[in-house]
Parts: structure tokens; C-alpha cells; sequence
């Protein structure tokens, strides 16, 4: 009886989360870094779909890095990055699209053998992702910079009661299909979709004011708290494009954001349906 109490009293917790973001977007980016660890991305999978049937509408975007740069390797090509970004000649962008679909039809099978309606969108198809040829210190060949997303497709699918679940390919002014960083596209989406808010997925605690430190995680910053952090190099390498991509989305009208651990079993229904939360929120 105990344990049943316990459980009720979850639900209660729960609740005035429930009622609040009762028919809201939430925006959801999931790294290439644990997308294939299958545990992980069934538990997370679990929590979308719950988040579904308690009335929110989720979107799902996802990367693909790791699997891309595997298959790349396989292959016997080299890849080259710059400031992050992955140098796209023609054929890597074969093994991108590819890799990415390959990703996206996997999501979507497991989300509908756990019960919930859903469709996989590709970036690039009916105009959702709308880029230009990004511009950098070096030629990083068929990387795109969105300048605007078509939302109508995505809106369509979320009346429908549809969990959607979309990977960052491009297409620009010239009809030419453009790479696209997933977190800029889960940025770009969750602003143009006026989202309650925007949660990145990844494989570390949050934000730590020392890496070495598991107690140094900060649990809320400011955009500009975030910036200094950037500035004063306490936030370094792959986490810097994630807040950039946090601090974008504020800019452009999304409530809140947050960076939290996939690993946490049900890390995503603690952080929308618990009074404490968990990793780090930035908020304006």
C-alpha cells in the first residue's frame, strides 16, 4: 500500500506540469553520441511518448555525428572538422542523408511499437529547413546556415496528433540539399514553432562550473550567465554550440531551455514533471 501511496503521490507532483503545458510544444534534441546506445534511447523514446499522451507535442529532432563519422571511416574516407562543423563534399552528404534516414526510420519504428502516432520528417522536404551556404574561415562545402523554417508541415502533423521526429538536412534557394547542425535546426524549429520550450538531450550532467566535479553542476543560468561562461572558457568544446543554440532560442521567444542527461532513466519526464528537475535550465 505504501508503494502504491508513493506512486499517487508522483502523480500528483506531477499535475500542475501536466495542466500547464497541457497542448504546448516542447522541442526535443537528441545527440548522435547516445542515440545508439539502444537502453537509452528506448527510455527516452518511453518519455516522449508519455509526453504525448499527457497532451504535450513533442518534437524530435535528432543528429547523427558518430554513426556518420563510423560509417565514414568504413568507408575509407576522411573527415575533416572545422570549429565543429563537418566538411560535406557531395559524397559525405550521401553518407549524412543516408545515415541520418537510416537514424530516423529506427525512432520511428520504436515509437510506434510503443503505441503513439508519429512520422519522420527529412529537413529538406517540403521546404522545413531553409538554408544558405554557410559561410566560415574555410570552404566547408554543402554546410547550410538556416535562414528560415516552414513550419506548416510540422504543425500539420502535430494536429494530427502525430509525435514528429525530424533530421537536419537542408535544402536552399539553389534546390541543392545543405548539412545542417542539429542543434541549429532544434534552435531554429523550436523558436519558429513558438515552443514552450527547447530541452537538449546529451551525455554529461549539465553544465559544470568544473568538469572534474560532479557537485559543480549549475542547475540555472541566465543567457547572459552562460555567455560570461562561454567567454571565460568554464564552457569548452561540443557543449559551447548546445548553449549557443540554447541562448538563440530565448533570442527568439522560446520560454525556457535546458541541457539535461539522457543516462538519468526518465531524465525528460523529471526535468517538464518534477518540482526540482534536473541539469541545467537557461532562462532569460
Amino acid at each position: 500500500m505504501e508503494e502504491a501511496i508513493k506512486k499517487a503521490d508522483v502523480l500528483i507532483e506531477a499535475l500542475p506540469y501536466i495542466r500547464k503545458f497541457h497542448k504546448k510544444t516542447i522541442v526535443i534534441k537528441y545527440g548522435g553520441s547516445i542515440l545508439g546506445e539502444e537502453k537509452i534511447r528506448k527510455g527516452v523514446l518511453e518519455d516522449i511518448v508519455f509526453l504525448s499522451f499527457t497532451g504535450l507535442n513533442p518534437v524530435l529532432v535528432h543528429g547523427g555525428g558518430p554513426n556518420i563519422s563510423e560509417r565514414m571511416r568504413a568507408t575509407g574516407k576522411k573527415t575533416d572538422f572545422v570549429d565543429g562543423m563537418r566538411v560535406t563534399d557531395e559524397e559525405t552528404l550521401v553518407v549524412v542523408e543516408e545515415e541520418l534516414q537510416r537514424l530516423n526510420d529506427i525512432i520511428v519504428k520504436e515509437i510506434s511499437e510503443l503505441g503513439a502516432a508519429v512520422i519522420g520528417l527529412n529537413g529538406k522536404d517540403r521546404d522545413i529547413i531553409q538554408v544558405e551556404k554557410k559561410k566560415a574561415k574555410v570552404d566547408l562545402g554543402l554546410v547550410g546556415h538556416i535562414t528560415k523554417i516552414n513550419v506548416e508541415p510540422i504543425l500539420e502533423e502535430l494536429k494530427a496528433r502525430k509525435i514528429v521526429v525530424i533530421l537536419p538536412m537542408g535544402i536552399g534557394q539553389d534546390k541543392i540539399t545543405y548539412n545542417v547542425n542539429a542543434d541549429e535546426a532544434a534552435s531554429n524549429i523550436s523558436a519558429a514553432l513558438k515552443a514552450e520550450k527547447l530541452v537538449i538531450l546529451t551525455n554529461v550532467q549539465g553544465i559544470m562550473r568544473d568538469a572534474t566535479d560532479p557537485d559543480s553542476l549549475i542547475s540555472t543560468l541566465t543567457k547572459e550567465g552562460a555567455m560570461a561562461l562561454i567567454n571565460n572558457k568554464v564552457i569548452q568544446q561540443g557543449m559551447i554550440p548546445k548553449v549557443e543554440a540554447c541562448i538563440d532560442a530565448l533570442d527568439k521567444g522560446v520560454k525556457k531551455t535546458h541541457i539535461i542527461d539522457a543516462r538519468i532513466p526518465h531524465g525528460l519526464l523529471l526535468e517538464i514533471f518534477t518540482d526540482k528537475g534536473i541539469g541545467t535550465e537557461i532562462i532569460h
